[in-house]
């Protein structure tokens, strides 16, 4: 058996392109996540409702896929936040930081000139067993 295998959840929004909702690595048991945008799982649009909506729905989608792989958010060693405009730092880092709790992962952000389907924000992340 590869040591690695893709992980899905139908919880989460389907990939839209040539990639996996997540890989996992053994026998280390690391997942890599792919970047999480705000789609719903069940219409596979995008929410409406700006940057709070959009941010819920990104943290909703990596739970999803993070119990799909057998982990959980206190599992998460590091995450990456892109974002279409700075302004939007602090409402995405507010609600970052209650998603996590107490829980701490390292963490990059950037902007960036455009996200897939126009979304505003995508998040991805590496768990570790």
């Amino acid at each position: 058996m590869h040591p690695n295998h893709a992980i899905e959840s139908p919880d989460a929004p389907k990939a839209i392109g040539p990639y996996a909702q997540a890989v996992e690595c053994r026998p280390q048991r690391m997942l890599f996540l792919s970047g999480q945008i705000g789609l719903d799982p069940v219409t596979g649009s995008m929410v409406v409702g700006g940057i709070e909506a959009e941010t819920r729905q990104v943290l909703a989608n990596l739970d999803a896929v993070l119990i799909a792989g057998g982990m959980g958010r206190w599992n998460v060693v590091k995450t990456t936040i892109l974002l279409t405009d700075m302004a939007d730092f602090g409402v995405v880092n507010q609600m970052y930081g209650e998603f996590f709790g107490e829980h701490r992962p390292a963490r990059a952000t950037f902007q960036v000139a455009g996200l897939p389907r126009g979304a505003l924000v995508e998040i991805d992340a590496v768990a570790a067993a």
